[in-house]
């Protein structure tokens, strides 16, 4: 029988999927339900040493030997310091050593409670992953717990080996083996040292019939585009790009945001993919995030060596040649095509009702944003502030060869103009940034240098406060949303504007902001400016929402 702790099972279970067999362990009290687990289980093999300084130089030695991985186990409290000089040898050696530690509950270190030190990440300085696990109460718990666990076994036992520290917190009852086997559990695997395509994951794609290929944020990429372009021809595979992704727009599904959005609670299930392959950076889309977690693929492969567990279900990390790996899927037979025609069937019709919508809409934050993408110009830089322009983006199609770039690795408001005046300092052509107002005035020092450059456009949208909390239902249920969530102003940027000498445009209705973009858009015009664009706050909120319960009723 082995523990009822389920961190220990999925310590466990991983530890067998991933090749750790041998196990030293070093006696104690608080790492019991460990000791009785390891020593019952037939695929593992125990040694039991009381000193856990010899203990772990003994683990060593069967490294040596065995050439394998081998973990070490020990109570809470000093315990665990007594591995540190082995552990630091094994860094230097590149040597897989996992060494677990027993601890007490979070909640009782630095309590005056009994051999309880503070042991999270105390051996930072010398291991490859250092893990402290959740007690395992819920859902998201156990996700958490065996995600920990496969990131410390990847760092463990991939090509560039060496040590990890699993710290595993144990509340009391300890004594409790009420379990007759040990689970089954995700485990994540890493294929790496193959540039070029493994054949067993090209057959297994084929395999599928609802495939997708989701791709984040990414740079421009031309090899990448070419990969993904190929495969988007065949129609059997749909391809979910942002704009922050830099593909080109006929390459995915078009208005994802407003597919996501019609779809029915029992259609979800449908649009979901059976496999998924992921590259690149964040996705925006909440909805979308949402769909994958709910409804999860039987393979979730993604191009990279960090585990990157956006939809809680990843099987495979793949440390390849992202555009090599498309095209290689790309070269397979064609198949099912009916998974694809969902999506773009759905796609078309929500264009359709998207513009329907859009035809009466009245002077808001989204008219703005629909005109602002109608008169862009071809082959400009765009950057987009975080919360309300990031998302107003997504609704509207690019103009060709745009690029997008947008903060979106913390998606905060901090430096989002300095970031776009320094690459608009490099940039020949017209760089163009749409931010909020909140956002702009948090960073209007990034105007602040010698560097702005004659082809910077900026588009400032002021809706007189955080915008965002208007589109979202829970801040907008709040009696603080005004003052203290939204926190209305009346301020202008136009002497901010002015003091570093841009040239400062304004518009407050729509035939003022056609006017101002005509300038402002003009590529022949070398002086960085500034267009402030004021739009009815409550009215936004209406709007936005209103086009979204019209694509619900289409």
């Amino acid at each position: 029988m082995y523990s009822n702790k389920k961190s220990i099972q999925q310590l466990l279970s991983l530890m067998l999927e991933h090749g750790v067999t041998n196990v030293v362990l070093s006696p104690g009290s608080r790492n019991a339900p460990l000791i009785h687990t390891f020593s019952q289980h037939p695929q593992l093999t125990c040694y039991t040493i009381v000193d856990e300084r010899s203990a772990a130089y003994f683990a060593l030695g069967l490294i040596l030997k065995t050439q394998k991985p081998v973990a070490v186990c020990c109570t809470s409290g000093t315990a665990l310091l007594n591995y540190s000089s082995a552990t630091a040898e094994a860094y230097y050696q590149k040597l897989p050593l996992m060494v677990i530690s027993a601890d007490r509950p979070t909640h009782w270190v630095g309590q005056a409670d009994g051999q309880t030190i503070n042991q999270k990440n105390v051996l930072a300085n010398f291991v490859r992953r250092s893990v402290t696990l959740p007690e395992i109460n819920n859902a998201d718990d156990l996700w958490l717990c065996n995600r920990l666990v496969n990131e410390a076994l990847i760092a463990l036992t991939r090509t560039d080996a060496g040590p990890v520290h699993v710290n595993i917190p144990l509340s009391e009852p300890l004594y409790e083996f009420t379990k007759d086997s040990i689970p089954a559990v995700r485990k994540i695997q890493l294929v790496e040292g193959n540039p070029s395509v493994p054949s067993s994951y090209v057959e297994e794609w084929s395999s599928f019939t609802k495939k997708m290929v989701v791709v984040g944020q990414h740079l421009p990429s031309k090899e990448l585009t070419s990969a993904v372009e190929k495969l988007a021809l065949r129609g059997d595979t749909v391809i979910i790009a942002e704009h922050t992704a830099n593909l080109p727009s006929a390459a995915s599904v078009q208005q994802l945001e407003q597919v996501l959005v019609s779809l029915t609670d029992s259609e979800k299930a449908q649009f979901a993919p059976d496999i998924l392959l992921t590259l690149g950076g964040h996705i925006v889309s909440k909805r979308f995030k949402q769909l994958i977690r709910r409804h999860q693929p039987s393979r979730h492969w993604r191009i990279g060596c960090d585990v990157v567990d956006t939809y809680q279900a990843l099987t495979d990390l793949l440390d390849v040649d992202a555009p090599s790996f498309v095209e290689g899927i790309a070269k397979t037979e064609v198949g099912a095509k009916e998974y694809h025609n969902l999506w773009a069937n759905r796609s078309e019709q929500a264009i359709s009702a998207g513009k329907e919508y859009l035809k009466g809409v009245p002077y808001s934050d989204m008219l703005v944003y629909r005109t602002v993408f109608e008169q862009m110009p071809s082959g400009i830089s765009l950057h987009l502030g975080n919360s309300t322009p990031v998302r107003y983006a997504q609704l509207f199609s690019l103009p060709s060869n745009v690029d997008v770039y947008s903060n979106r690795g913390t998606s905060g408001i901090d430096g989002v103009v300095s970031t776009f005046t320094g690459f608009a300092s490099q940039n020949d052509r017209l760089s163009l940034l749409l931010v909020g107002e909140l956002s702009f005035l948090y960073d209007s020092n990034g105007l602040w240098n010698r560097y702005l450059s004659p082809k910077a456009r900026i588009i400032v949208i002021n809706n007189g406060g955080g915008g965002i909390f208007r589109l979202i239902d829970g801040p907008s249920k709040s009696e603080a949303l005004e003052q203290h969530i939204e926190y209305r102003h009346g301020q202008s940027v136009e002497n901010i504007a002015t003091a570093f000498g841009v040239e400062y445009l304004s518009a407050s209705n729509e035939k003022e902001l056609e006017c101002s973009l005509e300038r402002l858009m003009d590529e022949s015009i070398n002086m960085p400016m500034l267009l402030e664009v004021f739009t009815p706050s409550e009215l936004n909120s209406e709007v936005y929402k209103g086009y979204f319960e019209y694509l619900k009723t289409k």
